[in-house]
């Protein structure tokens, strides 16, 4: 993700093809934080630039109430992922994705 940070960063990874990688990945990874991970440098991809002055993401000033918002989300998503690889471990396997059709 922060080679996605700066606008010469999303356009060349958007040139070398890279979301129809991550959306193949996205159908057979398992891992929760993966996912998660692919499915953010996703949005990014297909997403709208930003606008002026948010040519580099690293700089950009974030209120402190919204950093604080985004921070709370972090956390309850890492909380869901781990809750989830509990309930796998409880089960005592992972599930398999299906065979590709060809």
């Amino acid at each position: 993700q922060q080679l996605t940070a700066t606008k010469a960063g999303r356009h060349m990874v958007r040139d070398r093809g890279t979301y129809v990688v991550l959306r193949e990945l996205h159908r057979w990874e398992q891992d929760p934080a993966a996912l998660a991970a692919c499915e953010k440098l996703i949005q990014v991809l297909i997403g709208d630039e930003p606008g002026p002055g948010m040519e580099n993401l690293l700089e950009v000033d974030i209120p402190e109430e919204l950093e604080k918002e985004l921070q709370r989300l972090d956390d309850e998503e890492k909380e869901r992922w781990r809750q989830e690889e509990e309930e796998r471990e409880a089960y005592g396997s992972t599930p398999h994705p299906e065979e590709p059709s060809r």
